[in-house]
């Protein structure tokens, strides 16, 4: 008869050696899976069961929408107009470009929801323009990349969309709602980090803008925000769901960028489908394979061995708290974001619930951990990215990266330690 303890070390086991062997994340979900089932004597069916079970989910449709949203405004070239804008208020400061662009990245992070575009598009134009003004290409890499993780932060993030539905049905419109002051909390230790260094490094002032500049200005950079704006109003509202919301914004980008702007042909349309796409396909069996995976795990009751383990370790609260960071940092330079949300929210969540915390506290930690992690190697999507643009080593990126870092861990210990910072606004108005 096979037994259970056996077979959580064959689902562990498996699942770290696919890894070490580089098989796809999605890949190595299935295939652990299916080993654990044939060692447990259960139909290996239960596994494409499972699989299409996970990826029936109607909440789900928001993601294809919300990553096409942001697809569309990088290809219609909206990034510099974004940029333009937050130069009017924060490029007259010394070292002014770098919070202009700390300023631009949440904007335009927070309607791709996605880390990697915002440092593609918003790098592609800041950091030639950082350095054409004298800054260096190291700092500008690591004020943009350390920039972008507020993307996955702020709303509408549609990773705060997949994590609601790993979760167990949390609202979509109470995470957006417990991203906001995390995010400006982020972005001010941000823009007081580059204010710092730009001080010992010597950086000058921004230059003037015209004043007769400034209505147009400030009329295309709210017009290129406004996709953001549609999508969190109407969901907290309960006007529209986060599908439904996605797809006026999606709608909205479309007539922004390829008809009114117009910077990008329509024929550049394909490209934007094709790469949302691929995109989406990859969630989608990300998605469907953690739900196997999650099965077979609750199977074996997994989680609650685990959760005991937690509780066993300390009876001190803020130590365990202070664990899950720590594994969650550790994990997140091998684990890509996605599939980091996808397979320890179901381990650790009820562990932080035990300790009495909300779910929706727990989801802003998991996605803030999961985006730092973008800027660790050996994945460290963003970090590679950003350095691709500004023509520096990966080495170099890293260490100009770093006091942004620091700067992130201190505001994550905030999220952890003091619940009023996400959950104040989840509690007024949901």
């Amino acid at each position: 008869m096979p037994d259970q303890t056996t077979a959580s070390w064959i689902l562990v086991s498996s699942f770290v050696i696919l890894l070490i062997l580089r098989f796809p994340v999605a890949l190595t979900l299935v295939g652990s899976t299916i080993i654990t089932l044939w060692y447990l004597d259960l139909p290996i069916i239960v596994a494409a069961q499972q699989m299409i079970q996970g990826i029936t989910n109607y909440s789900l449709l928001a993601i294809p929408f919300f990553i096409l949203t942001g697809q569309i405004l990088q290809e219609g070239g909206l990034a510099h107009r974004i940029v333009a804008m937050t130069n009017v208020f924060v490029g007259r400061i010394r070292g002014g470009l770098a919070m202009a662009n700390s300023v631009a990245c949440m904007i335009f992070g927070g309607m791709s929801g996605s880390a990697v575009a915002d440092a593609s598009a918003v790098g592609s134009v800041m950091i030639p323009m950082m350095v054409e003004k004298g800054y260096d290409p190291d700092y500008s890499v690591g004020v943009t990349i350390s920039s972008a993780i507020q993307g996955v932060v702020v709303p509408p993030s549609h990773n705060m969309v997949l994590y609601s539905i790993v979760a167990g049905g949390v609202s979509v419109g109470s995470m957006f709602l417990a991203g906001m002051i995390p995010g400006l909390i982020l972005l001010a230790s941000l823009m007081i980090t580059g204010y710092l260094i730009g001080l010992k490094r010597g950086y000058g002032y921004g230059e003037p803008v015209i004043k007769s500049q400034i209505p147009s200005i400030l009329v295309h950079g709210l017009l290129s925000f406004t996709p953001a704006v549609i999508i969190v109003s109407a969901i907290i509202s309960g006007w529209a769901t986060a599908t439904e919301a996605g797809a006026i914004a999606a709608v909205y980008a479309f007539i922004l960028a390829f008809l009114a702007y117009r910077e990008a042909p329509l024929k550049n349309m394909r490209g934007v489908l094709i790469r949302t796409f691929r995109t989406v396909l990859m969630v989608f069996f990300l998605i469907a394979a953690s739900q196997a995976f999650g099965w077979v795990m609750a199977y074996l009751h997994l989680p609650d061995i685990i959760t005991d383990w937690f509780l066993a370790v300390s009876d001190q609260p803020w130590i365990i708290l202070l664990m899950i960071n720590i594994l969650l940092l550790l994990l997140g330079g091998p684990m890509d974001m996605a599939p980091m949300i996808l397979i320890l929210t179901p381990i650790l969540l009820p562990v932080c619930v035990k300790l009495g915390m909300d779910p929706i506290q727990f989801g802003i930690i998991m996605i803030f951990n999961s985006g730092m992690g973008l800027l660790t190697p050996p994945v460290g999507t963003v970090l590679f990215v950003g350095c691709a643009i500004g023509k520096v080593s990966v080495e170099a990126g890293t260490k100009a990266m770093l006091p942004f870092f620091y700067a992130m861990i201190v505001v994550l210990m905030a999220i952890t330690y003091i619940p009023a910072i996400t959950m104040w606004l989840p509690k007024m108005f949901m």
